[in-house]
């Protein structure tokens, strides 16, 4: 368990403000949540404690205090208004059920936190933390050190204020600060081949920061424990976390990773019989009709495989690329009607194509479609057939279609 999380619980006796960061805000006194969540009402007082409990060691000063708290607000006597502010924290701190004594001290325009009531805040205690593994000279307390640290970092720092530049810049510079201690904990794993608490350590980081390729780190780790069928079940999550749900692809490196498991995996022993029905797949899906959805490096694959068939078959092969536009014709690029325009762009290609096309959904609302064996006419005819499976009424979105012929690579010398 993180120092932070220690401290606080041994802490509660002794009369410490507990101060949590990380993935949102709260304040703990002796084990009583005191506020964990900005209301309208209260969020001067919220922003005015975040300001104050996290520059406590030099102070903030007055002036950037009331620039945060008001903005471009047209305030005649700012000062004033920020007494008001004032006062009534300290009159809801004492509330909350805080001894009595000055909680906010002004010197020399410079706000200051009481030195009277301690503060253990986790963002501190994780800078801590970090510090004191990139000094340790031993390589196992080192480990120990930087996976505390990973583990006291519980998610993004204040991130309902991340349009305010402090807070922004704080939590790009914690973010940065964790994934440094992830990337010197995985290298001191890798080394030791401690590939279990490697993968504990993946999967961890995934959950804290999605979209960061902490998916290699669980790979890895999965592949080099030669549990090749979970690394294809991460492998499937994870193409269709980033493709699917968030119209990105995995990152190289994981697809290296991919490749990797693909040379590594090794099957029983089995007749042809056995082996052709697993590849083919039709016992699983008997019912499969349309075209043939496959994630990238599938797709990818079979791109490259066409190519090289072209070189003594002489098909005609194209490549199409499927996007979804607004009324004006202009690619849309986000929100919760993309995602369901992407879904029925989906269904009315399947739909559309033959049973031998292959289609990937590239990113957000765009779906490239190999057409195998066909002519620049059939484009035409197939983009019909997608337009009148997609386009409901009088829907002012649509497709904008894109179609190149796939050309044979040149022969190497």
């Amino acid at each position: 368990m993180a120092e932070g999380i220690e401290k606080m619980e041994d802490s509660s006796e002794k009369s410490v403000l507990y101060v949590k960061t990380f993935g949102g805000f709260s304040m703990t006194w002796k084990e009583k949540l005191l506020t964990g969540s900005i209301k309208s009402s209260e969020s001067q007082f919220i922003y005015l404690m975040q300001l104050l409990l996290h520059h406590r060691e030099n102070g903030i000063e007055r002036d950037t205090v009331e620039e945060i708290l008001f903005e471009d607000r047209d305030i005649a006597n700012i000062h004033h208004s920020m007494q008001s502010v004032v006062y009534n924290a300290k009159k809801r701190l004492r509330q909350m059920g805080l001894p009595e004594t000055n909680y906010i001290e002004l010197k020399r325009g410079v706000f200051h936190w009481t030195k009277k009531i301690p503060v253990v805040e986790d963002a501190e205690e994780f800078e801590k933390l970090c510090q004191k593994a990139e000094s340790e000279g031993n390589d196992e307390k080192r480990l120990e050190l930087y996976l505390k640290a990973c583990h006291a970092y519980r998610g993004e720092f204040l991130p309902l204020q991340a349009g305010i530049i402090w807070a922004a810049q704080e939590a790009r510079r914690y973010s940065e600060m964790f994934c440094h201690c992830v990337e010197s904990a995985v290298l001191l794993l890798r080394g030791n081949e401690d590939y279990i608490r490697m993968e504990e350590l993946g999967v961890y980081a995934s959950k804290i920061q999605p979209l960061s390729d902490w998916e290699t780190v669980t790979m890895e780790a999965l592949i080099s424990q030669n549990r090749y069928e979970e690394a294809q079940r991460l492998y499937d999550e994870t193409v269709d976390f980033y493709s699917q749900k968030q119209g990105l692809r995995p990152s190289k490196s994981f697809m290296e990773l991919f490749s990797r498991l693909g040379a590594q995996l090794h099957h029983q022993y089995a007749t042809l019989d056995e082996i052709q029905k697993g590849l083919s797949g039709l016992e699983d899906e008997p019912a499969v009709t349309g075209g043939y959805l496959c994630p990238y490096p599938v797709f990818e694959g079979i791109y490259r495989i066409v190519e090289r068939m072209m070189e003594r078959g002489g098909q005609s092969v194209y490549l199409m690329l499927c996007t979804v536009v607004d009324s004006k014709g202009n690619p849309m690029k986000d929100g919760p009607m993309l995602d369901e325009l992407s879904r029925r762009l989906e269904d009315a290609i399947v739909k559309s194509v033959r049973h031998s096309d292959t289609i990937n959904r590239y990113g957000k609302g765009q779906y490239l479609v190999l057409l195998i064996n066909t002519t620049r006419e059939n484009c035409v005819l197939i983009q019909k057939r997608i337009n009148d499976q997609f386009i409901i009424g009088r829907q002012r979105t649509g497709v904008q279609y894109y179609v190149s012929s796939v050309i044979c690579p040149p022969m190497k010398p």
